[in-house]
């Protein structure tokens, strides 16, 4: 069975991007911590009329990271320590890094509601400091000795109200000198625990997240706060749904306020927008409405295409490069024969599972009009067989001779170089390179979504290859 995409200006872009200093750390990131339990009840990806891993199908076009929730003793073990685990390995494989969402809670943290794990419950002040410390520095730890260390690591979920209530309350009547030190303090232990966790010679980022993406005075109030304490962290975090969170001006004045005020990095780390109004499960949809939308972006594929174009150009707008990337909530929440989804029409597949041409928007080309390279030099399509491969893959350019010399190399979705093929054979198919999916030391590389990109004087041109 092949699986074959050509995306010659696609790959040429996407190499340029990497060589570029904004777009070489600029992530595009997907929460897929719903994923276990959409494909425990039943749901199955594609794209093309095949059967694939969804993470490898994003990975194809333009994603490279992951976010994951993690909560402290969640109901049968949903989004806990192990399940954790295992979606950080499957991140890492599939070539994407990872961010980590802790909640400090046994579900769901927002704006409205910040439960106290109940192992921590009737802890006073210092013993919940000590108990964040510990439970951060043990996650944490557990991931690096599995080799799948995050690259982010959030502190907390939304917490424009604050942590752990009500001990690191600070909205309403809890909006005082003392709510806003406690609040500091288990901030301060989260890092600390993060951080003494980190092995000699990684890094982390600390995230500190909010939801209020267009809310600049709501953003300010906070952040001013955590200043005002001498709270060290290296990224803000916003979330922005249009229907909760106002335009997309209102989005990009406060990024480029914040960016300036407080010169920290910010990623739009929560945001969806809907391909279609319909449904097909009987779980109540987040948005459903028309009056939900913004005017310009329907509640179609290209609608929703649309709006995450914008939203890239605009969180890149960001003054003095701030804007560091966006991340879709759950865009693999499809609906399941065993799972209903609130998220089913946001998804990046459709009610089938099958991958939707929004993701299209995601794609390199999709973000730039910078790359200065020369045209690709495809006229013919580029195979590769089987494909997805498990040790052994052919690439063939048809028609193609050495007489203009042809170099080919792997890539993985991050746009560095796996393995050189070098120059090809010349045959009677054209020019044909072989790769048994090993690295430059003869390693096999992980399961996941790979580049081959072949140059010449004329340009370059890509086909991607999945690795099973």
């Amino acid at each position: 069975m092949r699986y074959i995409l050509i995306c010659a200006l696609w790959g040429c872009l996407s190499i340029g991007l990497k060589a570029s200093g904004q777009e070489a750390s600029f992530r595009v990131g997907a929460d897929i911590s719903f994923l276990e339990e959409v494909e425990a009840g039943g749901g199955v990806f594609s794209e093309a009329g095949i059967t694939a891993d969804p993470l490898a199908i994003l990975a194809s076009h333009g994603f490279n990271a992951a976010r994951l929730r993690i909560w402290h003793t969640p109901e049968a073990g949903k989004n806990g320590l192990e399940e954790t685990l295992a979606a950080a390995r499957r991140a890492k494989d599939a070539g994407l890094d990872v961010l980590l969402d802790f909640h400090y809670s046994d579900n769901w943290a927002d704006p409205g509601k910040q439960f106290v794990p109940a192992a921590w419950d009737g802890s006073g002040y210092e013993v919940l400091r000590d108990s964040v410390r510990a439970y951060s520095f043990r996650v944490i730890h557990a991931l690096a000795r599995q080799q799948t260390l995050p690259e982010i690591v959030q502190i907390g979920n939304e917490i424009i109200c604050g942590m752990l209530w009500d001990t690191g309350r600070v909205c309403d009547a809890f909006n005082t000198s003392a709510q806003w030190s406690r609040l500091a303090g288990l901030l301060a232990a989260a890092r600390e625990g993060v951080m003494s966790a980190v092995p000699a010679g990684e890094s982390v980022q600390i995230m500190v997240h909010i939801d209020r993406g267009g809310d600049n005075g709501g953003s300010r109030w906070f952040y001013d706060h955590l200043q005002a304490q001498g709270v060290e962290f290296d990224l803000i975090g916003l979330s922005y749904y249009p229907w909760w969170h106002g335009t997309l001006d209102d989005l990009s004045n406060n990024m480029a306020d914040l960016a300036v005020r407080y010169g920290k990095d910010i990623i739009v780390v929560e945001t969806g927008y809907p391909w279609t109004l319909q449904w097909k499960d009987n779980t109540n949809n987040l948005v459903g409405e028309a009056g939900q939308l913004l005017d310009a972006y329907p509640a179609t594929v290209a609608g929703q295409e649309a709006y995450f174009r914008e939203l890239l150009r605009r969180v890149k707008a960001t003054p003095g490069q701030r804007g560091r990337g966006i991340y879709l909530w759950e865009p693999i929440a499809i609906s399941a024969p065993g799972f209903g989804s609130v998220m089913e029409n946001l998804a990046l597949f459709d009610f089938s599972g099958a991958a939707l041409a929004s993701l299209k928007a995601f794609e390199p080309e999709s973000a730039t009009g910078l790359w200065p390279g020369p045209s690709p030099a495809a006229t013919a399509p580029v195979d590769a067989y089987p494909n997805p491969f498990t040790s052994l893959v052919t690439i063939v350019y048809p028609g193609a001779t050495q007489t203009s010399p042809l170099h080919a190399h792997v890539v993985d979705s991050l746009g560095r170089t796996v393995a050189v093929l070098g120059a090809g054979t010349t045959t009677s198919r054209g020019v044909m390179w072989h790769w048994e999916g090993r690295d430059g030391s003869g390693r096999r590389v992980p399961a996941g979504v790979y580049l081959c990109a072949i140059a010449s004087a004329q340009g370059t041109i890509y086909v991607r290859i999945v690795r099973q």
